[in-house]
């Protein structure tokens, strides 16, 4: 079922991250390129089948006293509630078209910003895809949801 048009008018993207080796640090960019069925060009996630892209709202990390890149997401939204998406879901950001696996529970790396925030975030640490459609990402693009799965 298709969500309606205008329920998110001003949803988009605030920030793109790409983490080009595990535990390196996260590398802000203002596009970047998804590829269909393996993730973002030259992310170390690529290639991965359930955790491809990690989405989290900028409302999320205000929350929480975050900066953008701290949990090492990739894309930062805004505008659009994405906590407790059904997987399957599909979304657009850009001209690429991304499906929902997961939720992503958050790890011991979480607890390392700040002791205790790893149990707090619970349910809320982001949203993990993967790239259905590839194509361009940029900073400021449009982000809605397109299709929920059927019940």
């Amino acid at each position: 079922m298709p969500a309606e048009k205008d329920s998110q008018p001003d949803a988009s993207v605030r920030h793109l991250f790409l983490k080009p080796a595990r535990g390196a640090p996260m590398r802000a960019v203002q596009q970047t390129t998804a590829i269909s069925a393996e993730g973002l060009l030259h992310d170390a996630s690529r290639g991965r089948r359930k955790r491809q892209v990690l989405l989290i709202e900028l409302e999320t990390l205000c929350d929480f006293g975050l900066q953008p890149g701290d949990v090492r997401e990739n894309i930062v939204v805004a505008g659009l509630q994405l906590v407790g998406t059904a997987p399957g879901t599909r979304l657009h950001a850009g001209a690429v078209e991304l499906e929902v696996t997961t939720d992503c529970a958050p790890c011991d790396y979480i607890d390392s910003l700040r002791p205790g925030l790893q149990e707090r975030i619970k349910g809320r640490r982001g949203t993990l895809c993967r790239v259905i459609r590839g194509g361009k990402i940029s900073v400021g693009d449009a982000v809605a949801l397109i299709a929920q799965p059927s019940r």
